[in-house]
């Protein structure tokens, strides 16, 4: 099976040894995405709202670079640093994600997040 790493510089670096997503038998699979500004590295807003309309940006950009689109996912896993911000980001959410049909979903509260952030989300898409 042949993979293809994607690389965008419309979304953040990588901050460690993983790419930012890998495409595999016609899926992408985005690493979590946190709201890290891709020009600077610095992270964006210091609420949760700000910071989940940026993880959006970074990781429909890195979709983008591997040819798949919001409508494509299939897949997401949230990851928040406080469970009680849910209402806040499920309602950003469901507008990036608007329809009949949104993705799977898990939600998940996280002690600690790279960088400190609130909110940090993953995805996995169909490609094409």
């Amino acid at each position: 099976m042949s993979t293809q790493t994607i690389s965008t510089s419309n979304a953040p670096a990588a901050i460690g040894p993983y790419s930012q997503a890998v495409v595999a038998a016609g899926l992408v699979f985005t690493s979590g995405q946190i709201a890290l500004d891709p020009a600077t590295g610095e992270m964006v807003g210091d609420n949760v709202s700000d910071q989940t309309e940026q993880v959006f940006k970074n990781l429909f950009a890195v979709l983008a670079a591997a040819g798949a689109t919001p409508r494509s996912v299939v897949r997401c896993t949230v990851f928040l640093k406080d469970l009680g911000e849910f209402a806040v980001v499920n309602e950003i959410y469901a507008r990036h994600f608007p329809g009949e049909a949104p993705p799977a979903r898990a939600c998940i509260e996280a002690a600690r997040l790279p960088k400190d952030a609130l909110v940090e989300i993953d995805a996995i898409a169909v490609v094409g």
